[in-house]
């Protein structure tokens, strides 16, 4: 038979093969980065533009759902406030005073010497 081993993390005794056990410290190390991933898509979806380093300041944890995987939801909580100071507070619009869209006609120069 074969003796019952112990996970590094945990004091719980896991199977001799260890496949599920290494399959779950995997999952749990590659949980956060792929967290941070997920944010830096959703951000470029929604056209947010994250400074450099960004999601190294946040932390990951809080981006993981009960499961263990990414949440979209809390992903979309963590880019909302982003995605608003990025709207325009007033409309673009082309130039001050009246504008109708069409161009500014060029001064006419008269050709006839009395009108100079």
């Amino acid at each position: 038979m074969s003796d019952p081993q112990t996970d590094s993390h945990s004091p719980a005794q896991v199977p001799a093969d260890g496949s599920d056990a290494v399959r779950a410290e995997v999952q749990r190390e590659y949980a956060t980065k792929l967290a941070k991933a997920e944010l830096r898509t959703q951000a470029a979806q929604a056209g947010i533009k994250l400074g450099d380093g960004f999601a190294d300041y946040l932390d990951a944890s809080k981006l993981l759902g009960e499961d263990g995987n990414p949440s979209a939801e809390a992903i979309g909580k963590a880019l909302a406030p982003l995605a608003a100071a990025q709207e325009p507070k007033f409309p673009q619009i082309a130039g001050t005073g009246y504008y109708r869209n069409e161009p500014i006609p060029a001064r006419r120069v008269s050709l006839d010497v009395r009108n100079r």
